[in-house]
């Protein structure tokens, strides 16, 4: 029975390592092929160790443009404005629906599930959010639209609030005096941090990644978002690359190692980041995703 178990320990062992390796080489082959000359990348294809050490994709991304570093703060602000305003929503929304003694719970509920499912289209949510709000060439813009609140993250708060909240722990709260505001935010918030942790992750990343709103809603570029400045610098080393094969006399630039280079710069962060929230998000994203 030991030798068994151990046999079984081995091979979860086993598929363990060949998963990690399955996430981590297509990365370092990412950053490999981003430091490796690009004429090198055209000869030989991609490898683990650069061939011809060469750091053009960089010195174009932080040189070729000088609003880079502005464009890391943009996405740094707005990314922490979004994540802290739409957890406050979600939390809002969420906390009322857990609650099995709120009239108009299931209508409220349903008014949620609905926006799951359906949705105004592209032309009249632009022209609501252009005309009406007129939050064009506004940090807004970055903010609001299509992130602020999301149903699926309602729906995971508060199936994780009625699944792990113990309805005696507030009623025992009420019963010593203390009101709604004063339960959320001392008995309830305590109680939810692997579900705010992982929450914050997914909304800050869908933050962090996001470029659809830059370009519908943000034509200055001093409002450009790090994903929105990149992805039209490789739109401009695209077009480049067209003019150059259509004979035309063009300058040279590192084509396919600054598409590496831009993967890396637009991953680092989270990279960085996610290691802080990984002990919430395993247990957050499975009780959360729990019907209550």
């Amino acid at each position: 029975m030991v030798n068994h178990d151990r046999g079984f320990q081995y091979a979860v062992n086993t598929v363990m390592v060949i998963l990690c390796l399955a996430c981590v080489l297509p990365f370092l082959l990412l950053i490999s092929s981003s430091l490796t000359a690009d004429g090198t990348l055209v000869k030989y294809g991609y490898s683990f160790f650069p061939k011809v050490f060469d750091l053009s994709a960089y010195k174009y991304l932080v040189f070729g443009s000088k609003s880079i570093f502005r464009g890391y703060g943009i996405s740094i602000l707005v990314t922490f404005l979004g994540t802290l305003t739409s957890l406050v929503l979600t939390t809002l929304f969420a906390y009322p629906l857990s609650r099995k003694s709120m009239p108009g719970r299931n209508i409220f509920a349903f008014f949620i599930f609905f926006t799951m499912l359906f949705n105004g289209g592209l032309v009249p949510t632009y022209i609501m959010w252009t005309q009406t709000f007129h939050i064009k060439n506004t940090l807004w813009a970055l903010i609001v639209p299509g992130l602020l609140l999301n149903a699926f993250n309602v729906i995971m708060m508060r199936s994780y609030l009625t699944t792990n909240i113990p309805e005696e722990v507030i009623e025992a709260a009420k019963a010593d005096g203390a009101g709604e505001f004063r339960i959320l935010l001392q008995i309830v918030l305590p109680m939810s941090k692997p579900i705010i942790a992982t929450l914050t992750l997914l909304i800050g990343l869908s933050y962090w990644n996001d470029w659809l709103n830059g370009l519908y809603y943000v034509t200055n570029d001093k409002y450009f978002s790090i994903q929105v400045l990149l992805k039209k610098m490789l739109d401009n080393v695209e077009m480049i690359k067209n003019a150059s094969s259509s004979g035309a006399t063009t300058m040279q630039m590192p084509s396919t190692s600054i598409r590496m280079a831009v993967a890396v710069v637009g991953a680092l962060p989270v990279l960085l980041i996610y290691p802080f929230f990984q002990k919430y998000f395993v247990k957050g994203i499975v009780i959360g995703a729990v019907k209550g």
